[in-house]
């Protein structure tokens, strides 16, 4: 992937036997100007603790990971442990995002006080929710809160729906990377629209990536192999029985969705068709 055709197709410098997809491919995830291996992003609530954060942010491979402001500590109370001592951003590309946030004003405000603590970060993940229920977009205050952050020189990775209009909206805006659902936040039901989602990355001039919903390892390979540039998932690891293991499954499935979406699936037909050519049999 380039960053003026994040959705083309490249072909994959295989790997040895043993090594990692993400680290011998020629095929990185650019975002805003910036190029990553790993096309697995991960969340950093919901564990048991930082230790467990830290050993599944490295199962994962992730190499941005994102930090509800107003949930975790990054610095703003001294007393209490700080996210950033295992997590360094040395190492990681910390995602500062506006989780718990119902309006535009809140997200504005609460990223404004992110890039103080970050020392001036600008790379954000926005997200207005609309209820407590669904906490599904509220894409009237999602398109006002881009707008302003835009303006104020921030690059935005906008959680939304999966409207292909409203994707292509925030795109114009000039958000660095759209991020529609796959199904309601932490509900692990999968890809519940692949129609509306290869809408998204087809029209797409900035990676699309999928943000909440994934529940298992093949959901995360599905999102890859309709042409996403990446996923993004939380609960899907910090809520497995074994989120570690999980987090491995998870780098796996990003990999080999994405091999597999770059070397092209064979059509869908209703009949067989022989794996072996006809011409040339014996008798």
């Amino acid at each position: 992937m380039t960053a003026s055709a994040p959705h083309a197709s490249p072909a994959l410098r295989l790997a040895p036997v043993g090594a990692s997809g993400a680290e011998a491919s020629d095929d990185p995830l650019v975002i805003a100007g910036r190029s990553y291996r790993s096309r697995l992003l991960t969340g950093t609530g919901k564990f048991k603790n930082l230790e467990e954060t830290r050993l599944a942010t490295e199962a994962a491979a992730a190499e941005i990971v994102t930090v509800a402001i107003r949930r975790t500590n990054i610095g703003q109370d001294p007393s209490q442990p700080n996210l950033l001592e295992v997590l360094h951003p040395d190492r990681y590309t910390i995602l500062p995002n506006t989780a718990g946030c119902y309006t535009a004003d809140d997200a504005v405000r609460t990223l404004q006080l992110a890039r103080e603590l970050l020392d001036g970060h600008s790379l954000v993940k926005l997200e207005v929710l609309g209820d407590q229920k669904t906490l599904f977009p509220d894409m009237l205050q999602t398109l006002v809160a881009a707008e302003r952050l835009v303006a104020d020189g921030f690059q935005v990775m906008v959680y939304c729906t999966d409207d292909p209009l409203l994707a292509r909206r925030l795109e114009e805006i000039g958000c660095a990377a759209i991020m529609p659902l796959a199904a309601p936040i932490g509900s692990g039901l999968g890809i519940q629209n692949r129609y509306n989602l290869l809408e998204i990355v087809e029209n797409a001039k900035v990676p699309v990536i999928v943000d909440a919903g994934v529940g298992t390892a093949s959901d995360a390979s599905i999102a890859m192999e309709l042409g996403c540039d990446g996923v993004l998932m939380n609960t899907a690891i910090a809520g497995a029985r074994e989120p570690i293991l999980m987090a491995h499954a998870m780098r796996l499935a990003v990999e080999a969705g994405r091999a597999a979406f770059c070397a092209g699936r064979i059509p869908r037909k209703r009949y067989a068709s022989a794996s072996s050519p006809l011409e040339g049999t014996l008798g």
